[in-house]
């Protein structure tokens, strides 16, 4: 039995009327009699009653129709699942992302995705740039949102949202008075940063800039997140270049002041296994791109 022979036995159980049902169907009616009368033989029972006048159905050709109208709406269920499913519109996604993506883009791009597709299961987990990598790796995640330009075997990485580096400072500080900081006036201050080998794009960069101004930072403190960072500089423990996003945390004792030099830009990226075709993840960047796009960046102090 094909599923076609289904379609012309409701068409004429619905119809009652072989032109009718013929009609409907866009067919002739020799063929479609013959293919009635081929579908009784095939199961061995007659479906309907013929006489010159009118056409009925018999018990078996009642049972026929029921449990052809739960075939159908199960076959449609079906293809709307799998459909559903190639449109990355149901699933499991692992998301991994530095603590500092929540301070821009990352709730915005979340709440779109949820909105969007409430029925894909997201799994957040807040890792830094090196243990995403790693999760990647090992598939424990799918996307990563990592803070530096990674270059990593097997991985695709975009830039998603640029930014700026900002100066945060003690609130006290007697550089606080100025509207835009040099880093050449920074050579003997306590630095806290990020540490090498969590992040070693970006602590590499904050080290060139400084040495570019004539220095190497001294450091007092590491610390593994960015949220620390400002904690340790609102006790005063030293200064720190960071993300302007940074500047959405507000915790009292720190301010923020921009820098003289023009010194290369950090940002979120995404990052994702290279040959993993999951519908759900292709759904997640596309979305991400597209809520990227419409965020801006924050350098006002």
């Amino acid at each position: 039995m094909e599923l076609r022979h289904l379609h012309y036995f409701i068409a004429v159980a619905e119809e009652l009327h072989f032109s009718r049902a013929a009609e409907r169907l866009c067919i002739s009616q020799p063929p479609l009699s013959q293919q009635i009368r081929s579908l009784e033989d095939e199961l061995g029972v007659r479906l309907f009653e013929r006489t010159k006048r009118h056409v009925q159905l018999t018990e078996a050709g009642k049972v026929l129709l029921e449990r052809s109208y739960l075939v159908l709406a199960q076959l449609e269920q079906a293809i709307e699942a799998t459909q559903r499913v190639g449109r990355g519109e149901v699933g499991r996604l692992a998301i991994g992302f530095v603590g500092s993506a929540t301070y821009t883009v990352l709730l915005e791009i979340l709440s779109a995705f949820r909105a969007q597709f409430p029925a894909v299961e997201l799994q957040l987990r807040e890792l830094t740039t090196a243990q995403q990598i790693q999760a990647l790796h090992d598939k424990q995640v799918d996307i990563g949102i990592v803070r530096s330009a990674i270059s990593e075997p097997g991985l695709s990485v975009e830039l998603l949202l640029p930014e700026s580096l900002v100066l945060a400072l003690p609130e006290a500080h007697p550089l606080s008075t100025q509207t835009e900081v040099s880093l050449s006036t920074l050579a003997d201050e306590l630095f806290i940063l990020f540490p090498a080998k969590m992040g070693p794009v970006f602590y590499k960069q904050i080290i060139h800039s400084c040495q570019q101004a004539g220095f190497r930072p001294k450091v007092a403190q590491e610390a593994v997140q960015m949220q620390t960072i400002i904690g340790l500089v609102a006790a005063g423990l030293g200064i720190a270049i960071v993300p302007a996003s940074l500047q959405n945390f507000h915790r009292n004792g720190v301010i923020y002041r921009p820098l003289q030099e023009q010194i290369p830009q950090t940002g979120l990226y995404l990052a994702w296994r290279q040959h993993d075709s999951s519908p759900v993840i292709s759904a997640f960047l596309n979305l991400a791109r597209k809520t990227a796009k419409c965020e801006p960046t924050r350098d006002d102090t």
